[in-house]
C-alpha cells in the first residue's frame, strides 16, 4: 500500500454506501504515470467554509454522557486512522480515506449561531460537548479560532462546555478555560493512545506527540481546570501495552480521573484500518483483527445502542481489570465533573445579556 508522508490513510477510494460509483486508477496506467506526468503532487490541506443554519447537534444515545454537541469542523487533519468519524465524509461524495484528512470544512459562524440558540426562550441549558466527532483543536483552529469564539460565547452566557482533544493547542485558550473553571463551567479531556512518539506518528500523524499531551494535562491541572485522561482507543496488540504507563503518567500530571474506550471500526473505517495494519504491522495484523472481532460479537464493529461502547469477551475483561488495577495504584477515579447550569444568562436577540 502507498504511504503518504504525514497522512495515515493509504488510499482515497470513495464509499459506495450511498450509491456513489467507485472509481480506481487503472493499474497499467499507474506503472507509467510518474514517467509521463512526473511525481504526484504532495497532498495539501483544503478548507471549505460552510454556513449551516444551526450549530448544536442533539442526540438521544444511551451510550454517551451528553445530549448536545458542537462540531466546529468536519474532517480532521490529525488523520487518526481509527477515527470513527471518517464515514461522515461519505455523505458529501468524499472519501473517508485521504479526503477526510485533507478536505476539511470549517463553520466560521459557529459562535454567532450558538448565541442565537442561547437567545431562544425555549432553550434549556445542559453541558455542550466539543471534540466528540472531530478535534476542535486540529491545526486549522490556529487560523479560524472557532473553538475559542465558542468558548467566549459560553463564558459570556455562563453556559457549561466540555472539551475533548488530542492537541496541546488547547493551552492557547487556557485563559478562557480557567475563567470557565472558576465558575464550574468546564472540564477538559485529553486523549492519549500510547507513549511511543513513533507509533503515534503512524496512528495519528498530525496530532500532538504523547509528551506534549501530558504537558498539556499538567498545565491544565496547574491552572485549576478539571481534567480527565482518555485512553482512546485501546488497540489490542498495538497500544494496549501502554495502558498502565499512561495512567501512571496522567496521575503524575495531577489528573483526577481516567477512562478507556476500545477501538471501534464502523463502516469504511474497518477496511482503512486493515490496510494500515497490513502496511505497518503485517506480522500481527491477523491477531489484532481477531481480538477486535472477539470483543465485538464476532464482527469488526458492533453498532447496537447499549452495546457499541461496551466490548465483551475475555480480552475486554482483561483490559477492564488492568485499567481498574492501574487506576487503584495511581489513585485515579471516575470522572466527577459537576458542571453548573444554574448560572445561565440568556442573551437578548440583540446580543446583550439579560441582567435578571
Amino acid at each position: 500500500m502507498p504511504i503518504h508522508r504525514g497522512r495515515a490513510a493509504t488510499h482515497n477510494r470513495q464509499s459506495t454506501r450511498f450509491s456513489i460509483p467507485e472509481t480506481e486508477a487503472d493499474g497499467d496506467w499507474l506503472d507509467i504515470q510518474e514517467t509521463i506526468d512526473g511525481p504526484s503532487p504532495k497532498l495539501r490541506t483544503q478548507v471549505t467554509e460552510e454556513f449551516p443554519r444551526t450549530i448544536l447537534s442533539f442526540n438521544t444515545s444511551p451510550d454517551i454522557g451528553f445530549d448536545r454537541s458542537i462540531n466546529a469542523y468536519r474532517g480532521c487533519e490529525h488523520g487518526c486512522i481509527y477515527c470513527y468519524a471518517r464515514p461522515s465524509h461519505a455523505w458529501h461524495d468524499l472519501s473517508p480515506g485521504l479526503d477526510f484528512e485533507t478536505k476539511l470544512f470549517a463553520k466560521p459562524k459557529a459562535a454567532e449561531l450558538l448565541r442565537k440558540a442561547f437567545a431562544n426562550k425555549r432553550y434549556i441549558p445542559r453541558p455542550i460537548a466539543m471534540g466528540t466527532n472531530t478535534d476542535p483543536y486540529q491545526p486549522i483552529e490556529g487560523r479560524y479560532h472557532i473553538t475559542r469564539q465558542v468558548l467566549e460565547t459560553c463564558l459570556a452566557a455562563r453556559h457549561p462546555v466540555t472539551i475533548t482533544t488530542k492537541s496541546d493547542r488547547v493551552l492557547r485558550d487556557i485563559d478562557l478555560l480557567r475563567a470557565l473553571a472558576e465558575q464550574r463551567l468546564t472540564a477538559v479531556a485529553v486523549s492519549i493512545t500510547s507513549l511511543d512518539a513513533k507509533l503515534s506518528q503512524l496512528l495519528e500523524p498530525r496530532a500532538a506527540s504523547p509528551e506534549k499531551r501530558l504537558v498539556a494535562l499538567q498545565k491544565l491541572t496547574n491552572a485549576g481546570i478539571p481534567t480527565h485522561c482518555s485512553i482512546a482507543p485501546v488497540i489490542p496488540s498495538i497500544t494496549d501495552e501502554y495502558l498502565e504507563a499512561i495512567i501512571a503518567r496522567a496521575a503524575e500530571a495531577g489528573v483526577s480521573s481516567a477512562g478507556w474506550i476500545a477501538i471501534r471500526l464502523p463502516h469504511e473505517v474497518a477496511p482503512l484500518f486493515r490496510e494500515w495494519l497490513e502496511t505497518h504491522f503485517p506480522d500481527r495484523a491477523g491477531k489484532v483483527m481477531a481480538i477486535i472481532r472477539s470483543i465485538r460479537q464476532g464482527r469488526d464493529n458492533d453498532p447496537r445502542f447499549g452495546a457499541r461502547m461496551r466490548p465483551t469477551g475475555v480480552w475486554a475483561e482483561l483490559f477492564r481489570t488492568r485499567f481498574r488495577l492501574a487506576c487503584k495504584r495511581s489513585g485515579l477515579g471516575r470522572p466527577k465533573f459537576d458542571l453548573d447550569c444554574s448560572q445561565f444568562r440568556r442573551p437578548s436577540e440583540e446580543g446583550q445579556m439579560e441582567l435578571f
